[in-house]
């Protein structure tokens, strides 16, 4: 489900409301080319929906939160694909109290390493987020 979540949050930066956000989650699960979502129970499906939109809302202050860290870096430079991946972690991080930090910055690096396009972002994106733990 994280998986799909930050597909979803690779949107992010063309879509500019709610609304378009949520008609562009409908049409990712309804490209069969793109993702099999027949192994989705309804249940699965609203909670990619609603923590995908929970994460959308907040971008501004997850970005600000990662700029406070990532020294240089400001997100305005940042890639799309390790943007995606730490908004996903740092909300983890701060506002789902059913994940552990550590989980999220271990699923972070994880998903980094299967889409950074090279091994340093996944170790990029461990340093970064390693700093916002630490303080």
């Amino acid at each position: 489900m994280r998986e799909h979540i930050f597909k979803l949050l690779f949107r992010a930066p063309f879509i500019d409301n709610k609304d378009e956000y949520e008609e562009q989650i409908n049409l990712y699960f309804a490209d069969a080319d793109m993702v099999d979502a027949s192994h989705l129970k309804e249940e699965e499906y609203n909670y990619i929906k609603d923590k995908t939109l929970a994460i959308a809302e907040l971008i501004p202050e997850l970005d600000e939160k990662i700029d406070s860290v990532s020294e240089g870096w400001p997100t305005s430079r940042l890639g799309k694909t390790e943007l995606s991946i730490m908004r996903l972690a740092v909300y983890e991080m701060l506002y789902d109290e059913d994940i552990p930090t550590n989980v999220a910055l271990n699923e972070a690096v994880e998903l980094a390493k299967k889409y950074g396009s090279a091994d340093s972002t996944a170790a990029f994106v461990n340093g970064v987020l390693g700093k916002l733990i630490k303080e």
